[in-house]
């Protein structure tokens, strides 16, 4: 990105992140009064609705007024454009200066592995890389506890005496002769 751009777009982010912060948090009508309905905001359609219709003492409703400037719709905070990635191939279409790249959700451990090291290779930032290592640190400590499980098994085994390890009295006396 040229320095031009990058001065423009910190100064889009800015005045999104300044008229945000004057944005209502907008609830679902009626929401504060009923505990059945949540806050998630759902558009007023009845015929005397007082939020669609604007009246004063109510919330305000959602409208295109509060949308946010053109220049920094569909940026990441971090001021880059975001690119969902697939598979490894996908990190070709992604440019470093201006992208940054997501992994999708439906990505595997394996292939999500290879997209990480093609993604340094590249010098391409991925936003998702603590995901992928959370879910590569899980999958790696729940076989290790497991094998410790049965390590542990194996050695209680072998300290129990060889009546309760299931060896009935004839065959220790077989055992005892030869």
């Amino acid at each position: 990105m040229t320095e031009q751009n990058t001065r423009a777009s910190e100064k889009a982010l800015k005045l999104r992140r300044r008229l945000k912060q004057k944005k209502p948090n907008f609830v679902r009508p009626e929401s504060w009064r009923y505990v059945r309905l949540k806050e998630n905001w759902r558009r007023p359609r009845g015929l005397d609705h007082k939020v669609r219709l604007k009246w004063a003492g109510w919330p305000p409703g959602v409208s295109v007024g509060y949308r946010g400037p053109k220049a920094t719709r569909g940026l990441h905070p971090s001021g880059f454009r975001e690119v969902l990635v697939y598979n490894v191939d996908d990190l070709g279409r992604v440019d470093p200066d201006t992208q940054v790249a997501r992994i999708a959700h439906t990505v595997g451990k394996r292939k999500r592995a290879a997209i990480l090291t093609e993604a340094r290779k590249k010098k391409v930032r991925v936003l998702n890389v603590k995901v992928a290592r959370e879910v590569t640190s899980k999958e790696d400590s729940t076989e290790e506890k497991l094998e410790e499980a049965t390590e542990a098994k194996e050695v209680e085994e072998m300290d129990k005496p060889a009546e309760k390890r299931g060896k009935t009295r004839k065959r220790k006396e077989e055992m005892e002769e030869q």
